[in-house]
């Protein structure tokens, strides 16, 4: 690996490769392991040779429990393999070579071997794209790989890995029901196909329809687990983070992220680190959690080029959530805001079509003052800003629909409010990472 780009001959190659891999099969999404076990043994089976490894399925709140166990481990001076998706802005911030971002070199090597020695046979971009991941991780040495779940849990393409040391579950609700099903306790059967014979795992507290699938897999292929209000707890006590189980509690500092539901998800990290036996001193995990890194949840945009055409004063927040459990834990967060510092609030929405706007919408119900939608650039799937503007009236907030969110941006700054507005950029990750880029704030 090398820290930075150094080869000319694949600089900046990845984005070429990476449009070519999206033609070598018919659908997006196809969910199998099929095709990455036969990619991985004509490579040599490099998954065979991961580091130890935490798998992290669930419908939200993955890539904020997997960047807490990132910041606390690498505050122990570890060296962290991270596989997430989907990125914000570019593909190299779906895997963390020992703490750093892939390079264009390292990542182009590792698609051109794949798509070689794939030969053109049918394989989804994302199965690719992991087993490419897969072959970094195990060229390069690390302490521990974090590997967050993409879709579901038993047909994902992470599930070829090798038995974890832990598997985590974070809160799991409606979403993606036409790849995982149409009923929560569906879906949570799916997420629960990552659980392994004799492999401890940890759960979120979760609705009841999906805690007792879990709870039942479990038992079935003797899974020993750590359920989220029964064997463990997290609370906020006093300005601090508690996290309660049968051997006694950590006292922290609240998590750096904002928002109740990232108490749960510090505490999910922590009690996983515990149970894969990995978790540091407490001054280590106290200058972890006071560090996490996860854009465009609930983040605060302070400059920018899209911030500087917001009126003055205005506070402007950035969320992916894209769910109706999404849309209540940002509401949520946001009226905690409202109470504390009243401002008109704002939203600038764009959702895919394969969302439910309505549900999530209802979440804001007393709590919006208005709804500017928009049409998510480049996107095929997207709601257009007329479609979503409907959703949004049907869901009982008043709406118009913008161009773009610098368009909104303008319009708001030519208006003469008395006061600042609140101003939340949400409903999608892909329009996040484009509003990212275009504000010029890009994750690092």
């Amino acid at each position: 690996m090398t820290d930075s780009p150094s080869n000319s001959e694949f600089m900046d190659r990845s984005p070429a490769i990476l449009e070519r891999l999206l033609s070598l099969h018919p659908k997006r999404m196809d969910l199998s392991l099929g095709r990455v076990e036969r990619l991985l043994a004509r490579l040599g089976n490099p998954e065979e040779r991961l580091p130890p490894l935490i798998h992290v399925a669930g419908t939200n709140g993955k890539g904020s429990t997997v960047a807490t166990m990132r910041a606390i481990l690498e505050a122990a001076g570890q060296d962290i393999h991270v596989y997430t998706s989907p990125h914000l802005v570019s593909f190299h911030e779906r895997i963390r070579l020992a703490g750093r971002l892939v390079s264009d070199e390292d990542l182009s090597r590792a698609l051109a071997l794949c798509e070689e020695v794939n030969d053109g046979d049918p394989i989804t971009f994302f199965e690719i794209t992991t087993v490419a991941a897969m072959v970094l991780f195990a060229e390069v040495p690390a302490d521990c790989l974090l590997l967050e779940v993409g879709l579901g849990g038993r047909l994902d393409a992470t599930n070829v890995a090798p038995d974890p040391m832990v598997s985590v579950i974070t809160p799991i609700s409606m979403d993606h029901e036409q790849w995982l099903g149409e009923t929560l306790p569906a879906i949570a059967a799916e997420k629960a196909g990552i659980l392994r014979s004799g492999v401890p795992a940890v759960f979120a507290p979760q609705a009841p329809a999906a805690g007792e699938v879990l709870e039942a897999v479990a038992r079935r292929v003797g899974a020993p687990c750590l359920v989220g209000g029964q064997d463990w707890t997290a609370r906020s006590d006093g300005g601090r983070l508690v996290v309660e189980d049968l051997n006694g509690l950590v006292d922290l500092p609240l998590p750096r992220l904002p928002g109740q539901h990232q108490i749960v998800n510090a505490g999910l990290a922590v009690t996983a680190l515990k149970t894969a036996g990995l978790l540091p001193s407490p001054d280590r995990v106290e200058a972890g959690i006071t560090a996490i890194d996860w854009p465009a949840r609930l983040q605060r945009l302070q400059t920018g080029h899209l911030v500087g055409q917001a009126p003055g004063g205005a506070e402007v927040w950035l969320d992916g959530g894209h769910n109706p459990d999404a849309g209540k834990a940002v509401a949520s967060f946001m009226a905690d805001l409202e109470d504390r510092v009243p401002k008109p609030l704002i939203l600038i929405a764009g959702m895919l079509n394969t969302k439910d706007p309505v549900h999530y919408f209802e979440a804001f119900q007393g709590l919006v003052h208005h709804v500017y939608t928009v049409s998510i650039p480049e996107t095929e799937s997207t709601w257009t800003a007329d479609e979503l503007s409907a959703k949004v009236l049907a869901a009982g907030l008043s709406s118009d629909p913008m161009p773009s969110v610098a368009a909104v941006m303008d319009h708001l700054g030519g208006l003469d409010a008395s006061e600042p507005p609140r101003i939340l950029i949400c409903g999608s990750l892909y329009l996040a990472g484009q509003v990212l880029a275009e504000n010029g704030t890009p994750p690092d």
